[in-house]
């Protein structure tokens, strides 16, 4: 369940253009954009001297324009797990998704598309998710994936492969059922064969959600 709760972000974006209309965008929406930084070296400062709620950054900023913001995203996960970071990209990088997931215990982070930011509701959204602690990936990212999918996905049936899909977009039962037009029962079968078939260890169902995310974004 999202928390509409006001979050103190911290933002990385070079974009002086794109930034100023983020920070617009969340202050609009409630939240407090504590730091707004444009480099990556900024950016884990403002989180030293912030301790946001939410990261939001850039994958490439300065000075390499290359992947520095999405390394700096995977520093910090490093030094604090359960730190929430949401990722903007401006294209569909396999790599990226996954050493970002990968990140921490793979709970409290979001990968999307710049253009995503465009569709507010779906953006404020995601935000609310990640911080609360699920894990969000933008739906083309999920689509071009699904084109190289290999094991272990291999034996999950292509009804399990839609649901897997959607889970990995941060969506519920509750949504993936109207989504595909079933009963949330039906979802909740289909959950647990996507579990059982990709032999993840015994745990909470939420952890498994996120390990299920995981192996479908490795595979």
């Amino acid at each position: 369940m999202r928390a509409n709760r006001p979050l103190r972000v911290v933002l990385a974006e070079d974009s002086v253009l794109l930034r100023e209309g983020l920070i617009g965008l969340l202050t609009r929406c409630g939240h407090e954009v504590v730091a707004a930084v444009g480099d990556a070296e900024a950016l884990l400062v403002a989180v030293a001297e912030h301790a946001p709620d939410i990261v939001v950054t850039d994958v490439r900023m300065p000075p390499g324009f290359q992947d520095e913001g999405l390394h700096a995203a995977v520093r910090l996960r490093e030094k604090q797990p359960a730190l929430p970071v949401l990722v903007l990209s401006q294209y569909v990088q396999r790599a990226y998704a996954s050493e970002l997931l990968d990140s921490g215990d793979g709970s409290g982070v979001g990968y999307l598309l710049k253009d995503r930011v465009g569709q507010v509701e779906e953006f404020v959204d995601a935000l609310s998710e990640v911080a609360d602690g699920g894990t969000v990936v933008d739906p083309e990212v999920v689509r071009q994936l699904l084109r190289r999918r290999r094991d272990p996905l291999a034996r999950l049936t292509p009804r399990e492969r839609e649901v897997l899909a959607l889970i990995a977009q941060g969506k519920s039962n509750g949504a993936i059922a109207r989504e595909l037009v079933v009963s949330e029962a039906a979802v909740g079968k289909h959950i647990g064969s996507i579990l059982t078939k990709l032999d993840l260890p015994p745990a909470d169902e939420t952890h498994r959600r996120v390990l299920a995310v995981l192996a479908f974004l490795r595979a």
